[in-house]
């Protein structure tokens, strides 16, 4: 092999190794690539032509031809937040809402072609629904019943955009809150029931407290006239049972009267052995007059006077 040969064989390798870059180019300007959850749209001067929705390599020779046009729409889930959503309740307090809204585009040729805008035209179409719906309903009951009242926004705003090629999937109702001048009025109005109530169980407390504080004095009035009408029983059994021993009535009888010359002074006994009982052990307080039937008083005071039995 001559150097003739060797340069056109080297020609030939670089020229084909120069092919290769252009062919994979042309390839490629002749083959779509549809990945999952996507859809492709071709159009042929404006009009649509096919719709592809398989993921995979798709080969289209048509697509070299500049009047044909591809168009790829995402099939994922996708959401909406609205923020802010102004709503007038049943009693026409002013509400702000947020509403999260999860859909899918299941018509892209619906989406592209059936609406300018269906984006736009989405955020009206939920800010008039949840003012009918929401408008309906008094501002407790829609704190309370958020998963049904989202659920009612869905179904209500589902078959217009079916028309769009849209596929509304959950509708939730995030936050809900007032306007500040709203939110002081309300809390002052929830301020003042608190102090309503609170005042209330006060007096309701009180009132109770003093009930139970009179049927507790009657109770304790009842026991002590009738520990009172007791002790002159006692007394007279007492009495009752000195009279079976003569000497010891006798004795007691002479001691009463000796304690009704001094009142204020202590009686005290002696004569009694050692073992027995101390003097001061026996020692009792005259009676007073003013205690109930001559019984001695056990709050004497004065000198002591030592009595002998």
């Amino acid at each position: 092999m001559n150097s003739t040969e060797v340069i056109r064989l080297v020609l030939g390798v670089l020229g084909g190794l120069a092919l290769i870059p252009l062919l994979l180019s042309v390839g490629r300007a002749m083959t779509v690539e549809v990945d999952d959850e996507e859809a492709v749209l071709l159009t042929s001067f404006g009009r649509l032509v096919r719709t592809v929705r398989e993921p995979g390599l798709l080969w289209l020779p048509t697509r070299l031809f500049p009047w044909v046009t591809l168009r790829k729409v995402s099939l994922r889930r996708d959401f909406r937040l609205f923020d802010d959503v102004h709503v007038n309740d049943a009693r026409g307090t002013t509400l702000m809402v947020d509403l999260w809204l999860e859909f899918r585009i299941d018509d892209p040729a619906k989406a592209l072609f059936g609406v300018a805008d269906w984006d736009h035209a989405l955020h009206n179409l939920v800010s008039h629904a949840a003012t009918s719906i929401l408008g309906n309903r008094e501002f407790a009951h829609i704190l309370s019943d958020r998963t049904e009242l989202g659920e009612r926004l869905q179904h209500d705003i589902s078959e217009e955009t079916a028309r769009w090629g849209l596929k509304i999937e959950r509708v939730f109702i995030r936050n809900v809150k007032l306007l500040p001048e709203v939110s002081r009025h309300i809390f002052s109005t929830i301020a003042a029931r608190l102090e309503r109530a609170k005042a209330a169980l006060d007096e309701n407390g009180r009132l109770a407290a003093a009930q139970l504080e009179a049927d507790t004095g009657v109770k304790v009035a009842a026991l002590v006239a009738e520990a009172r009408a007791q002790y002159p029983l006692s007394v007279g059994r007492a009495l009752g049972a000195l009279r079976e021993s003569p000497e010891v009535l006798a004795a007691y009888q002479e001691l009463y009267s000796l304690s009704l010359l001094r009142p204020h002074r202590t009686i005290a006994f002696r004569g009694f052995e050692a073992e027995a009982m101390r003097a001061v052990d026996a020692a009792m307080l005259a009676p007073t007059g003013s205690e109930p039937g001559g019984v001695a008083s056990l709050t004497g005071h004065g000198e002591k006077v030592l009595a002998t039995r």
